[in-house]
């Protein structure tokens, strides 16, 4: 997902302030969460505890882990720069403690954090060693990785330079490295484009302190500057923005988003989400070792709702290929195999230098037209063809947002294929790049079911197919966690919001378990800023699962962070006892 600029997070912070929503508020789960469930499904999810920031629609709370050791959760609060922490011993009440700042701290290269820097991303490894991924001022410049001790009281250890752009950090699961996909996107006028990269820093396992600034390694992407696979998506480089040729074009246009671990702690993957493909890291040799496209999904064949303007919900099959683009991604293992789970948000590159997005209903109109021979395979009401001029009609699918990078003819006069953004779905794939289960329209369908009247709704306001036009329920974060034995994918929907719960147990065979949404409907901030308090939960961004054995309770919680809501909830997991719906 595109980031704000530190000055448009101050500007957006300063809006909250003046509008009166920017002091902390107390705060309480909505009176009527929405509900919706499998039959015989074996969980249950209960919001029963939230902070609030007060601060809207400016990213004030993104990314969550959770500390077990002293029971606190750190949130990431990039509209104020910082990461709050909180005492979760109570989690029916979170209570802020204190805030890890960042400003002024030494790197290991000799340099200070300066003002303006903003933390993307926060790890704590099982001792307490944190780590955060810390974004320059300028974002195409290199960033840091922080550190401190999640059981101190602010004071942070010191931190080491890692690539432009930091957006996620993690742990490997001994502890023994911190591994960091460093996005690299372009300035918006493409004068900069940096590489991406991923960072691997070496640490003292059983030690709380700062690695040295030789301890970080860096997995590039210039081996595949001659050989990248079929189907790795590569466009809206600076050739593209400015005529200027860069030395690597492949590097600079990869750009990782989200890294996940293996079990065995000696292959990372990360996803290169415009790119519509996943980067298979060796952590020993710090190299990528391959690159796997991961492939489109076909709209003709798994329907989908592609219009804001046909008042009415309408999950149709249509002419269509959705790349997967998947932003968070998790592993587990299963019968001795690793597999992947991606939430396929979707993304376009949108930038002032260069970008790929149009409506379908564009083409024709000063941008090449969809191919005269075009097979629509729509038929109207009475059983006729549909033509393309019909298609490109706003009730049909004349709104919904295409790439213009691909879908070309052979000559470039027209497009033979259109292609979107995301798939609207969680996929679980093996370890070599096979899909094996796929959610389907099942986000959807649920969503109609469970929320009629604001289906595919936005998240800053409450309206009626708001986002069908564009990435429908957008699924962007995702987390795994263990009960009774049985493994569980837990996916945040961004927009229409709530939680999507999946038995993932067996990979192919995945079923959906329950849905809960904690949001008030009825309260539109975007309207009125004044419901902010009453409005629950919006976009949620990051999640983080707290097994029985970590948890302040003794039973399984889910951490859920807003960024719209400025929002950070706790939800409890629990067993049904009764089956019903």
């Amino acid at each position: 997902m595109k980031k704000h600029s530190p000055r448009t997070l101050i500007a957006a912070t300063a809006i909250a302030c003046t509008l009166g929503i920017a002091a902390p508020a107390t705060a309480n789960v909505v009176a009527d969460p929405v509900r919706y469930s499998a039959d015989r499904a074996a969980l249950s999810l209960n919001p029963i505890g939230t902070y609030e920031t007060g601060i809207f629609d400016a990213s004030a709370a993104e990314i969550v882990t959770h500390y077990p050791g002293a029971q606190r959760l750190l949130v990431v609060n990039a509209a104020e720069a910082l990461v709050e922490v909180l005492d979760v011993k109570d989690p029916n009440q979170p209570t802020k403690l204190f805030n890890l700042v960042t400003e002024g701290v030494r790197s290991g290269d000799g340099s200070r954090i300066p003002a303006g820097a903003v933390v993307n991303s926060v790890a704590v490894r099982a001792d307490g060693l944190g780590a955060l991924a810390v974004e320059a001022p300028t974002k195409t410049d290199q960033g840091w990785l922080v550190f401190f001790d999640a059981n101190g009281s602010g004071e942070t250890l010191g931190a080491v330079r890692v690539g432009a752009l930091p957006d996620m950090v993690t742990f490997t699961p001994r502890g023994d490295q911190a591994v960091v996909a460093n996005e690299a996107e372009p300035a918006e006028d493409y004068s900069v484009d940096p590489e991406g990269s991923v960072s691997i820093v070496k640490l003292k396992h059983n030690r709380i302190e700062v690695p040295r600034q030789q301890d970080v390694k860096t997995a590039g992407f210039r081996s595949f500057e001659k050989n990248l696979p079929d189907g790795v998506r590569i466009n809206g480089g600076r050739e593209d923005a400015t005529g200027v040729q860069p030395r690597y074009p492949v590097s600079e246009n990869l750009e990782p988003e989200y890294v996940t671990v293996a079990k065995d702690g000696r292959t990372a993957y990360v996803s290169l989400q415009e790119a519509n493909a996943v980067a298979e890291v060796n952590l020993k040799s710090a190299k990528v070792t391959r690159i796997i496209p991961l492939g489109t999904v076909d709209r003709l064949t798994t329907p989908m709702d592609v219009s804001d303007r046909d008042g009415a919900i309408n999950i149709a099959n249509w002419p269509v290929q959705g790349f997967h683009q998947p932003d968070a991604i998790a592993s587990y293992t299963a019968k001795g195999k690793t597999y992947l789970v991606s939430a396929n948000e979707g993304d376009a590159r949108d930038w002032e230098g260069y970008s790929e997005e149009a409506r379908v209903k564009d083409l024709g109109d000063g941008l090449p037209p969809i191919c005269e021979d075009f097979d629509t395979m729509k038929r109207n009401a009475d059983g006729s063809k549909m033509t393309v001029e019909q298609l490109q009609q706003d009730e049909n699918l004349g709104r919904l947002k295409i790439t213009l990078a691909d879908g070309l003819s052979a000559d470039g006069a027209c497009y033979e294929e259109l292609f979107t953004y995301g798939t609207r779905s969680m996929s679980i794939w093996t370890d070599k790049g096979t899909k094996v289960f796929d959610t389907a329209a099942d986000f959807e369908r649920i969503t109609a079911e469970a929320v009629p009247e604001f289906f595919n709704s936005n998240h800053s306001e409450s309206n009626f197919e708001g986002r069908s036009d564009d990435k429908g329920p957008e699924p962007e974060g995702v987390t795994l966690g263990e009960v009774d034995g049985r493994t569980y994918a837990f996916v945040g929907l961004e927009r229409v919001g709530g939680v999507m719960v999946y038995d993932i147990t067996s990979p192919e065979h995945s079923t959906f378990v329950t849905y809960v949404n904690n949001r008030d409907f009825s309260a539109s901030v975007e309207d009125d800023p004044s419901t902010l308090g009453a409005a629950g939960d919006l976009g949620p961004e990051g999640l983080v699962f707290i097994s029985a054995k970590d948890s302040p309770t003794g039973k399984p919680l889910l951490a859920v962070g807003n960024e719209v809501s400025g929002t950070t909830t706790m939800f409890s997991v629990d067993r049904v006892l009764k089956h019903r719906r």
